[in-house]
């Protein structure tokens, strides 16, 4: 009892230690940056260098809800889910070498002021502008904050609600008080945090499992324990469909699947997923804005490189770890005996002739 308490402790220490700190950056950021210019605030006055810019973009992308989504994505269905980290890869170059030159040649400081200036008319500047604030708020800002809160309240046992407060004001006091340059040096230190813990907690899992073999070989071989899912939720039912699936699929460990997968198809990535990912990358105000503060073009280029190799690792520090304890909460002992007993009754549909 006392152990648990101490880690209670302990814990609570550690968030209490990340949350001054981060505010401390931040405060030293309003402090020293030039926030009296459009230029000084948006884009942290042309003035940061290639290593700030490059993690920033990392953490603007990777956050909370990809440590909660990615990994349970590797858990369910393995590593295709990766495929979305490895297109960015070759989507930051794009936006690094072709798209910042113009951005930067234009002269602009947001997305709907370059559409403005590119096609004329206010209408579409207030359209687009409009239309990305929708954007953000339904499918960014309440996913994140939403998956932060859970995260607060299941390690710490705070309130929910609460935690969202917390996380907004903290979030407001840095934006608006410190500009662009607030946020990106507390992204440098969330960066360095995020790939530490990570990585230590790969290393650890991978040292358990056996490394990459252990993984490959414990995830394809293991069955969901549906003993312990019928004593935990005994009103629950399982359709045909869902006891067909059960089982890890037979391309599990497959990054880029074939053209008839129903999860993955290569060909419905490429020419469907690779278009969005393209004006996320290249034209999304979040993105772009931080490239744009980079100090020069040899910045901008070299923060787009950073940023392609950090965006490696995902799949080693987040889908991996998903996926082990996938095979760890799952079993290949005799628990799994209900679900085979009922695969056995399930009726297969017919092999294509």
């Amino acid at each position: 009892m006392a152990a648990s308490a101490m880690m209670e402790v302990a814990d609570i220490a550690v968030v209490a230690v990340y949350f001054v700190l981060v505010l401390a950056i931040g405060l030293l950021a309003m402090w020293k940056a030039n926030r009296s210019t459009v230029s000084g605030y948006f884009l942290a006055g042309r003035s940061m260098n290639w290593a700030a810019v490059g993690a920033s973009l990392f953490v603007s992308n990777i956050g909370s809800e990809h440590f909660i989504g990615l990994a349970g994505s590797g858990a369910a269905s393995g590593f295709s889910v990766a495929a979305w980290e490895f297109n960015a890869l070759l989507l930051l170059q794009l936006l690094g070498w072709l798209f910042i030159p113009v951005y930067i040649l234009s002269g602009v400081y947001t997305m709907p002021e370059y559409l403005a200036k590119r096609f004329g008319g206010r209408r579409l500047k207030v359209y687009f502008a409009t239309l990305s604030l929708v954007l953000y708020i339904f499918t960014k800002l309440s996913v994140n904050l939403y998956t932060g809160a859970l995260f607060i309240q299941e390690s710490l046992g705070w309130n929910l609600y609460l935690s969202i407060i917390l996380l907004i004001a903290m979030t407001a006091i840095l934006t608006v008080t410190g500009g662009l340059a607030a946020v990106i040096y507390t992204d440098v230190i969330q960066a360095v945090l995020m790939i530490g813990g990570a990585l230590t907690l790969t290393g650890l899992s991978l040292y358990e499992v056996g490394g990459l073999e252990g993984v490959r070989t414990r995830y394809m071989q293991a069955s969901p324990n549906i003993t312990s899912i019928m004593l935990t939720y005994p009103n629950l039912s399982f359709s045909n469909s869902c006891l067909l699936h059960l089982e890890p699929k037979p391309a599990a460990l497959t990054i880029l699947r074939g053209p008839t997968d129903p999860d993955l198809p290569w060909p419905g990535f490429l020419l469907g997923q690779t278009p969005a990912s393209l004006w996320y990358w290249c034209a999304d105000q979040v993105i772009v804005q931080r490239v744009l503060a980079a100090k020069n073009i040899a910045h901008v280029k070299a923060s787009t490189i950073m940023a392609g190799f950090l965006k490696i690792l995902p799949m080693f520090i987040i889908v991996i770890p998903g996926m082990m304890l996938a095979s760890s909460s799952r079993t290949t002992s005799s628990a799994s005996a209900p679900l085979t007993a009922w695969r056995s009754a399930v009726p297969r549909p017919a092999a294509p002739t």
